[in-house]
């Protein structure tokens, strides 16, 4: 059955793995991974087999939970964090870059390339993760809430310059032009789709709505989130950064909250999707053969992690 059998043995694997979560007052998602690693193609027992046409799946669980999340939060909300997450957001990208980069570089005699490489990776944070947590803590509406989604939006912006400058790292030369006319087309074509979500989705979902069909207005909803995703990809953007614009876009209008309500069912059996995904990856051979210094890069993240928190939170 391909991707069907896949899909099957990875929804029922996420069910045992979620129950037995809860079980011992675990989080749902920590259920999941652990069900991915059972699953996945480098541990014993049954085995999913189209593990990149999941992972393709698991993408749109990442959009379909930012998209969400972006319906339950306005540009009203985010206003008061701005300055933080604008300022602050900048200052732990680079604080956490290049205390891991010395930190790789002087303790594992990692090249110096690669531990700038190392350094930008760990300066960023897994929304998917951060979002799922705070959503089911129910938590989303706190202030502090509000600081991390901040700070995730400027982390995921921050990709746009990183891809630009880590892969020319040895020949520098135009690097401000290509950053400068990436964030000039990043900049454009979000203005152009807060435009088009203020002005003309309402009046499209209005007429779908006139309809009276919940399924064609559930459809409608999910093409605007998969299509601002699909389009800010192809412009250089995350596929996911763009479904959650377009979810913040909606949220100003008067179909957000039965645009979430329909939404939700659909986004929690994605979400699986990529939690499992996740597990999927886990190989232990390879953690048995490099233990040690991936114990030193992971006390290196808790350090550097830390450090970050503290000079935040001054």
């Amino acid at each position: 059955m391909g991707i069907a059998a896949d899909f099957v043995l990875i929804i029922l694997a996420g069910l045992i793995g979620g129950m037995l979560a809860r079980l011992v007052r675990l989080p749902l998602l920590v259920g999941y991974v652990a069900a991915g690693v059972i699953v996945g193609p480098h541990t014993a027992g049954p085995t999913v087999v189209q593990v990149h046409d999941i992972e393709l799946l698991a993408e749109i669980g990442v959009a379909l939970l930012l998209f969400s999340l972006g319906l339950e939060i306005s540009f009203r909300d985010l206003g008061p964090v701005k300055k933080i997450a604008l300022i602050g957001g900048p200052i732990q990208i680079v604080v956490n870059c290049a205390l891991t980069a010395v930190a790789a570089n002087r303790l594992l005699g990692i090249a110096v390339t690669e531990s700038i490489w190392l350094g930008a990776m760990v300066s960023l944070s897994s929304t998917m993760v951060v979002l799922k947590t705070l959503s089911a803590a129910g938590v989303t509406a706190t202030l502090a809430s509000r600081v991390m989604v901040g700070l995730l939006v400027v982390q995921d912006l921050a990709v746009i310059p990183m891809l630009t400058i880590l892969p020319q790292l040895n020949d520098l030369d135009g690097v401000v032009l290509k950053v400068g006319k990436a964030i000039g087309v990043a900049a454009v074509f979000l203005a152009g789709v807060y435009f088009v979500g203020t002005r003309v989705l309402p009046l499209l979902l209005k007429r779908v709505l006139s309809w009276g069909s919940r399924e064609l207005f559930l459809v409608s909803v999910v093409a605007v989130g998969m299509g601002v995703g699909y389009a800010t990809h192809a412009v250089g953007l995350s596929f996911a950064l763009g479904a959650f614009v377009a979810g913040i876009i909606l949220s100003e209008s008067e179909f957000s909250h039965q645009a979430l309500s329909d939404v939700v069912p659909l986004r929690d059996v994605f979400g699986l999707l990529f939690f499992v995904s996740v597990g999927m990856l886990f190989e232990p051979a390879y953690v048995v053969a490099n233990i040690g210094q991936i114990v030193v890069v992971v006390l290196i993240i808790f350090v550097v992690k830390a450090v970050r928190g503290c000079r935040l939170g001054r």
